[in-house]
C-alpha cells in the first residue's frame, strides 16, 4: 500500500491530504488558518491540548524537560494521534482537501530519526517505533498527496519561538532546532517522501508567506479551488 498513486486515491474516494510541515515556529498554524475560508477544506492543527492532558500528564512538557526519559513516549503518543487525523473520514461529504500539520511520515523520517541520532532513543526503543510505522504503512493508507514545506532558518525561528513563549518550549535550545532542521532537509531530499514537495522560504514575514500561499492555493488544494 506505500505510496499510493492519484489513481488510487480517487478509487478510495479519499479527500486530497495535504501536509504542513516545518520547524517549530515555522507558521504551520497560521498557515492552516489561511485556508479557512475554503469549506471544501478539513483542516487539522497539531494537537498540542491533547499532548498536553495524556489521562492528566502533559506529556509535551515532560518531553522537553527531559528528551533521554520521554521521548520514547512522546514519540509512541503521537503517533496514534497523527494517525488517527489522518486516516479518519471527512466530517461531511462536501470535504476534498484534508490538510494537518504534520504528518505520521514526519514523526517516522523527522522526529523519530533525530532521536535515535541523539541518542534520546535506545535501540530497542527505536525499532519498536519503526516496527509500529512499518505496520502502519503495510496495513493503512496513511500516503500523502502533497507536502508544503515552511523552509526556515533554525536562528529565525528560535527568535519566533521565544517571543510566543509557550511554556513547553522556554527551555527548548537552539541547538535542538537545528537538529530538527536538518532531520528535515535529509527527509525532505530522499525517496522517502513519496509525494510532491511544494517548498516556501518561512523566514520571510507571515504576510509575504500568505502571498506565496495564496498563489499556490490550486495546487495546494489539488486542483479543488472552490470557496
Amino acid at each position: 500500500m506505500k505510496g499510493l498513486t492519484n489513481a488510487a486515491r480517487v478509487i478510495n474516494k479519499r479527500p486530497f491530504r495535504v501536509s504542513i510541515e516545518g520547524n517549530i515556529g515555522s507558521g504551520k498554524s497560521t498557515c492552516i488558518k489561511h485556508f479557512e475560508k475554503y469549506k471544501n477544506v478539513e483542516k487539522h492543527p497539531e494537537p498540542i491540548q491533547e499532548w498536553r492532558n495524556v489521562s492528566g500528564h502533559n506529556l509535551l512538557g515532560l518531553l522537553y524537560s527531559d528528551l533521554n526519559q520521554w521521548s520514547f513516549a512522546f514519540q509512541h503518543y503521537v503517533h496514534l494521534s497523527r494517525l488517527k487525523i489522518q486516516t479518519s473520514p471527512p466530517s461531511t461529504p462536501d470535504i476534498t482537501v484534508k490538510m494537518f500539520e504534520r504528518s505520521v511520515q514526519n514523526s517516522r523520517h523527522c522526529f523519530v530519526e533525530n532521536a535515535k541520532k541523539q541518542n534520546f532513543l535506545e535501540d530497542p526503543q527505536y525499532q519498536v517505533l519503526l516496527s509500529w510505522f512499518d505496520y502502519t504503512e503495510k496495513n493503512l493508507d496513511i500516503s500523502l498527496d502533497l507536502i508544503v514545506y515552511l523552509r526556515t532558518t533554525p536562528e529565525v525561528v528560535w527568535e519566533r519561538m521565544m517571543q510566543r513563549g509557550r511554556a513547553e518550549e522556554s527551555e527548548v535550545p537552539l541547538e535542538y532546532l537545528k537538529q530538527v532542521h536538518d532531520s528535515y532537509e535529509n527527509w525532505l531530499s530522499s525517496p522517502d517522501v513519496g509525494c510532491e514537495v511544494l517548498t516556501i522560504d518561512a523566514d520571510r514575514n507571515i504576510d509575504t508567506v500568505l502571498e506565496d500561499l495564496e498563489r499556490y492555493t490550486y495546487k495546494i488544494l489539488g486542483g479543488n479551488h472552490t470557496n
